[in-house]
């Protein structure tokens, strides 16, 4: 609610304009009334806005995590609708305090250590975080001389959860030091993402069809590790550890749902065949495997499906310079069990090939935008 306020003075000031997106995400019977409620204050501060319903949650294990991915999922939707590009998310003090408190338990490393950045591209939205610096105390200070009340999610005193019991441990700490040792991991987490940047540049290359080529002998273990999760279409890279040994000697192996192999004067990644997703049907947008996003296809059949090229592979071999560790992952479009498209080898039948394509779009790329500390 201090976020929505907050950002209402800053855009009213500069011309601009903004709209309230409130998340339900349906855990509780009065999670809808809460919402609205969430809702009509924003109205009535002048404030427009859209209520975000969540029905695929259930209770259950890593529950948190399933919320978070929902929850941005359907921000990021909404965005997209609503022809958003920056997202503020309200994140405070103390939320980056308990972030480095989970990561030291989980021993994420240094990296971890700078928290949740200020600044995060996407290919869809730019996430911003204005308040990571502010306690929570001064943002309800701020409702209060405004007259306007807010709602406590009890979910956050669920002392089941890992973070609310660190909430608890962390709420009589002064967040300041914390908040000065995230902005220091912050800042070197920026220098190496710099350096991983000009090392890929330098030495390996990113294909379309969803694989890899590396010209050196030996890369650092963070640029593998960046090329692996980029080739699965993984939201996290292997970690150091898992890496450190190949990375030092490129070799035949298979790791984190990748093949590395030797292939001309480079070394190759390919998408482990066996680990790929099963078929799923098309629809507008629709991703497989977590790495291809379809485009256009009007004309496709209904329940016509993708999947990977598997044994049709046979058929192109003599048609491409690709090795069969490639072929076999392409993505390719079917009605039953007939073959109506390959789009990166150019096979379309009865569409032009511009009608229909595939997209290799894994959820993070393997160098953006670096990493922005507080």
């Amino acid at each position: 609610m201090a976020l929505a306020l907050l950002a209402q003075d800053w855009v009213t000031a500069r011309g601009g304009s903004m709209h309230a997106l409130v998340v339900d995400h349906g855990l509780r019977a009065e999670s809808a009334a809460e919402a609205r409620l969430a809702l009509n204050r924003m109205a009535v501060a002048g404030i427009p806005g859209t209520l975000l319903t969540l029905t695929g949650l259930r209770r259950g294990s890593a529950l948190a995590e399933r919320a978070r991915i929902a929850r941005y999922d359907a921000l990021t939707a909404a965005c997209r609708s609503l022809g958003v590009l920056h997202l503020l998310l309200g994140h405070h003090a103390l939320d980056q305090a308990e972030t480095l408190a989970m990561r030291v338990l989980r021993q994420s490393g240094r990296l971890g250590l700078a928290g949740m950045p200020a600044l995060t591209e996407t290919g869809r939205v730019r996430l911003l975080r204005p308040l990571l610096t502010v306690p929570p105390g001064p943002l309800r200070d701020f409702l209060r001389t405004r007259g306007i009340d807010w709602i406590e999610d009890p979910s956050n005193e669920d002392q089941t959860a890992l973070r609310p019991r660190l909430r608890r441990r962390l709420r009589d700490v002064e967040p300041a030091p914390l908040i000065e040792a995230a902005r220091n991991a912050g800042l070197r987490r920026a220098q190496e993402e710099a350096a991983l940047a000009e090392e890929l540049a330098a030495v390996a290359s990113i294909r379309p069809e969803g694989f890899a080529t590396v010209t050196a002998p030996r890369v650092s273990p963070g640029a593998l590790a960046t090329l692996l999760r980029t080739v699965a279409g993984s939201a996290y890279a292997p970690s150091v550890a898992q890496v450190t040994s190949l990375a030092v000697s490129l070799r035949p192996a298979t790791l984190a749902g990748v093949r590395l192999v030797a292939w001309r004067d480079a070394w190759l990644l390919a998408r482990e065949e066996a680990a790929m997703a099963q078929p799923v049907e098309v629809r507008p947008g629709a991703r497989w495997d977590n790495r291809m996003r379809f485009v256009g296809g009007d004309a496709v059949p209904p329940g016509a499906t993708i999947g990977a090229l598997g044994d049709d592979a046979a058929v192109f071999r003599r048609q491409t310079r690709l090795p069969s560790v490639v072929l076999r992952t392409l993505p390719a479009l079917r009605n039953g069990k007939v073959l109506l498209a390959v789009p990166h080898l150019g096979y379309v039948c009865g569409a032009r090939p511009s009608d229909v394509a595939f997209l290799f779009d894994p959820p993070r790329p393997a160098a953006g935008a670096l990493f922005q500390p507080i």
